[in-house]
């Protein structure tokens, strides 16, 4: 070094990382996941209002339509995508402790993978007609 020195560690200088290591990439995924749901929330309230004046037969004709069980997908795919990001941001933020953070973001990983395949199972038994 040219006499300055650096507030960075050996090894962040040699991976070249901020504080943050991925916060940009975070921000710029929460926001896809923010623009894909503003675009999906119109049709996905559409089927809810549809499905919550319907019994259960209803329900099964009204998601056995291949859009409607995509839309759904879709939809549950950009939120609990979205709910994963949000949250690691904020455990990475508050939470101090590392094996706590570590064991949080495990968590979280493994809460928002556990909602969206059993909604996604849901989704595609109900529209399978089983």
């Amino acid at each position: 070094m040219s006499g300055r020195s650096s507030m960075r560690t050996p090894l962040g200088r040699v991976r070249n990382l901020g504080s943050s290591h991925s916060g940009t990439g975070d921000f710029w995924r929460q926001r896809l996941t923010a623009v894909a749901m503003a675009l999906l929330i119109v049709p996905v309230i559409v089927i809810v209002l549809m499905l919550a004046s319907s019994n259960y037969a209803g329900a099964a004709q009204i998601l056995s339509s291949i859009p409607v069980a995509i839309l759904l997908v879709l939809f549950i795919i950009a939120s609990t995508w979205h709910m994963r990001i949000g949250m690691q941001i904020v455990i990475e933020d508050y939470v101090h402790n590392e094996k706590i953070k570590l064991a949080c973001v495990m968590a979280n990983n493994f809460f928002c993978i556990a909602v969206a395949l059993a909604s996604i199972y849901a989704i595609f038994k109900l529209s399978s007609g089983v």
